[in-house]
């Protein structure tokens, strides 16, 4: 039990944070990690698979955008059932549908998957089955064009938080989800499609690292106090194992992904397993900041500092 104190005692001041007795100040969320951190890559990963089998489309690489759309549509389909496991019961999902919010990330997610799934899904069973060509076209083309936001809403999506480490790196963030999307997708094309068609996965894979890899040094950079989340603990060692195998499947699809079918495979597969953990990294890391006060009270006096001076 806590000691007893006067009215007017304030609380000591030698536990973490200056709040009450170290406790949290806010409340972490309630998710769970496979549902909300699987999300967060399936989704990622069906985008950019969209963004790939529509080039691969137009540039006449049948395998690849076969392959690519049969895996967005398994991936958003995943995705949509982490999401409604989520939220207990699918008539929650269904009445998210009932308004549009411009101003929710939510809101607009949820339409994005509610437009998204059913195009990725068209577009894929047209291409296995060979049927209705046209239609189907126009269905890989309508996906392409949302992909780019059903890769990089979910970042806007727990940035809208009061979680520190997202919050706080919600310029960065967006960035981080699109080059690790970007390294998802190229991954699953590198693993899935034949060396003579694999050329679009193996730029994909270097700009996504790339993109994903800076972005993330600079989140680092503006989070400061709070950025220790990103390297402690649980969340510290899978963003670590995140950047070998991203920086390790960028420099095989390089190099020996454009001649070695083992090569490809191994590259594809770096680039997948570091797209997923840096989202369950991520993840963690946002869990480790809400639990402790520090990373609550820290950057709200350094900004009531700035801004007093």
């Amino acid at each position: 039990m806590s000691p007893r104190r006067g009215k007017g005692d304030r609380p000591p001041r030698d536990h973490p944070g200056d709040s009450y007795y170290g406790q949290p100040i806010i409340n972490p969320p309630v998710w769970e990690e496979l549902d909300i951190a699987g999300y967060l890559f399936a989704g990622g990963l069906a985008g950019s698979s969209s963004l790939l089998a529509a080039g691969a489309d137009l540039t006449g690489r049948p395998t690849l955008a076969r392959r690519s759309k049969v895996c967005a549509t398994a991936a958003i389909s995943v995705s949509l059932v982490a999401l409604v496991h989520d939220l207990g019961r699918p008539a929650r999902f269904l009445n998210m549908l009932r308004v549009f919010k411009p101003t929710s990330p939510m809101s607009v997610g949820v339409w994005l998957l509610a437009a998204y799934g059913p195009l990725a899904a068209v577009a894929a069973a047209s291409d296995v089955l060979d049927r209705a060509a046209r239609t189907g076209r126009a269905a890989g083309a309508g996906a392409a064009l949302l992909a780019p936001g059903v890769a990089s809403y979910t970042a806007a999506l727990i940035a809208n938080t009061a979680v520190p480490a997202w919050h706080g790196g919600h310029r960065e963030l967006p960035f981080v989800f699109v080059g690790s999307a970007a390294g998802a997708g190229a991954g699953f094309g590198l693993v899935a499609a034949p060396l003579r068609e694999n050329d679009p996965a193996r730029r994909l894979a270097v700009l996504g690292a790339v993109g994903e890899l800076v972005a993330e040094q600079l989140m680092e950079r503006r989070l400061g106090l709070v950025a220790e989340t990103l390297h402690d603990g649980l969340a510290g060692r899978r963003l670590r194992a995140a950047k070998a195998l991203t920086a390790a499947g960028a420099l095989g699809a390089a190099t020996v992904a454009g001649r070695s079918r083992t090569g490809a495979a191994l590259s594809g597969a770096a680039l997948l397993a570091g797209s997923a953990l840096t989202r369950f990294g991520i993840f963690a890391a946002g869990m480790a900041s809400a639990e402790d006060p520090r990373y609550t009270v820290a950057p709200q006096r350094e900004r009531l500092a700035r801004a007093g001076q």
